[in-house]
């Protein structure tokens, strides 16, 4: 048998908060294409959760990084030229919203619950592309996570949608700008999905079960689908896309109702 996609690339991949994670379906996809994995988490609270996932994957390393310190990014990227050499891929799967910004009317956001919804769910995909990118020195990928909030006004979704609206524009200004260096800039738009995050909207399960009977495919997707397409995101297979927000959500964004 020959080689999988991802035999002998280095992939960080930020944002697994349990194993219902977006970002722990992705690693999953990466791990059977054989792909070495670098994880981070935000705190000791969340290590412990993740630490056990991490240790099923024959040679994952975990690392701590809170996107909102920068000496914490530095030092991860200090970690990754030391041990790793070259990075090939980089997963951001990072978001963050004050819950009382996600209900009522969006008129209501405060502007310290505005700024920390860009910070850690738009800003951190920036801080840590600038470190990392200069470890790509054989080309590479980096993909984040979006949803269609940022395209339609989604009941709930409020102050979260706007990050992600911001999201998707650093994805293209960040795919022009390290084009030139032979590396890729996507982002999956991924349908709802019961994550721990997604838990955090309003009259969610309200929200899925209406979608599951609006989509084409009549069904929402799992983090199966959304990680095997971050797979082929990381892979050369995917070569000659950049600076794309590609759908995985059973095509729900092209309906009109």
């Amino acid at each position: 048998m020959g080689l999988k996609l991802l035999a002998n690339k280095n992939i960080l991949i930020m944002g697994v908060a349990n194993n219902r994670s977006i970002a722990w379906g992705i690693a999953q996809s990466l791990a059977e294409q054989d792909a070495r994995l670098i994880f981070t988490y935000e705190n000791e609270r969340v290590k412990s959760r993740v630490e056990k996932l991490v240790e099923s994957i024959p040679g994952a390393v975990l690392l701590p990084c809170d996107v909102q310190n920068e000496t914490e990014i530095d030092q991860l990227a200090a970690y990754l030229s030391e041990h790793m050499g070259v990075l090939h891929g980089y997963v951001h799967s990072i978001a963050y919203a004050r819950p009382e910004d996600l209900e009522g009317n969006y008129v209501d956001t405060s502007r310290e619950g505005f700024g920390l919804a860009q910070e850690i769910s738009a800003y951190s995909l920036v801080a840590v592309a600038r470190r990392v990118y200069p470890l790509m020195t054989e080309g590479g990928s980096i993909m984040t996570m979006t949803y269609i909030g940022a395209e339609r006004a989604i009941q709930n979704y409020n102050v979260m949608g706007v990050a992600k609206a911001t999201l998707e524009a650093s994805v293209r200004y960040l795919a022009n700008d390290l084009g030139m260096h032979g590396i890729r800039v996507n982002a999956i738009s991924a349908g709802p999905i019961r994550t721990l995050a997604a838990y955090g909207i309003k009259d969610f399960n309200g929200m899925l079960k209406k979608i599951e009977e609006t989509t084409p495919l009549r069904k929402t997707v799992d983090t199966a689908e959304v990680g095997d397409t971050a797979a082929f995101l990381m892979s050369d297979w995917s070569r000659g896309i950049t600076g794309e927000v590609i759908h995985v959500d059973a095509g729900y964004h092209i309906t009109g109702m």
